[in-house]
């Protein structure tokens, strides 16, 4: 049985929520890869608080930020790729970048352990084990190259001092790049504990930014910022579940609760 203690079980919540995804006749992002690595993991994922709405807009989340990775790889086909965080997530696969590209995935040691066994190897693919704040690991990617930094589903989980010297070191290291990332307002940092997945992980969430302005301090250019009701395509909207649209209007409706949850992009 796989067990992962705090904020490191919420990761095999979203890849169960990206798995259930991939099995609606009409899949959002379509993450079969997803799929099979719940099939191969023996956790008890029906404890994870995961429904089809909540799929859906992990699904969303995943789908929004992979749109705006491979946006700017087809600009750069020879950069550094740093997944922070990665989980389990399998965007490495569903991106499929060129070998021209080196990608790393950067997360704890057991988690790094358990992609070893469920993910094959593939060229210009590295997988780093440690916590993306014992910056040490940096050493071992080069910094010859532009670097894109995705984070999904971490920066809310860093210690706000911790988080600026992450991006200070990150800025520094390389001679340009871009981040995508997603974030929570203070008001998402508060609610958090409503949300299923957080609250049975027993998992806390600590750095809320209320404008992504506020990273440019650490040497970053905000390029876009967009709220939850903005993430969603209008075909991903028509084929959400009507809870999830229902949601998705509901939150339009209301600043603040729109706010919560952003996907940002910096060049630097």
């Amino acid at each position: 049985m796989v067990h992962f203690t705090e904020e490191k079980a919420t990761m095999l919540a979203t890849l169960y929520a990206r798995a259930l995804d991939a099995r609606r006749e009409h899949p959002l992002l379509g993450d079969t890869a997803a799929d099979e690595a719940v099939k191969r993991i023996d956790a008890d994922f029906s404890k994870m608080g995961v429904n089809s709405d909540s799929a859906a807009s992990v699904a969303i989340r995943a789908k929004a930020i992979d749109d705006r990775a491979a946006a700017w790889l087809a600009r750069h086909p020879e950069a550094i790729v740093l997944h922070l965080g990665c989980g389990m997530d399998t965007r490495v696969y569903r991106l499929d970048p060129p070998e021209t590209v080196r990608w790393f995935d950067v997360d704890y040691p057991d988690v790094v352990e358990l992609r070893r066994e469920i993910y094959p190897e593939r060229p210009g693919y590295t997988t780093i084990g440690s916590s993306v704040t014992d910056f040490a690991w940096l050493d071992q990617v080069p910094d010859d190259a532009p670097a894109l930094i995705v984070a999904e589903g971490l920066i809310m989980y860093l210690q706000p001092a911790d988080g600026a010297e992450l991006v200070r070191r990150l800025v520094g290291k390389f001679p340009s790049g871009h981040v995508v990332s997603d974030l929570f307002s203070s008001l998402g940092i508060k609610v958090q504990k409503l949300n299923p997945v957080v609250r049975r992980a027993g998992a806390t969430v600590h750095w809320g930014i209320d404008d992504p302005h506020e990273l440019e301090r650490f040497g970053l250019r905000l390029v876009s910022s967009s709220d939850a009701s903005h993430w969603a395509t209008p075909e991903t909207v028509r084929l959400l579940p009507l809870g999830s649209r229902l949601a998705l209007q509901v939150t339009a409706l209301v600043p603040a609760i729109r706010r919560m949850g952003r996907i940002a992009e910096w060049d630097f």
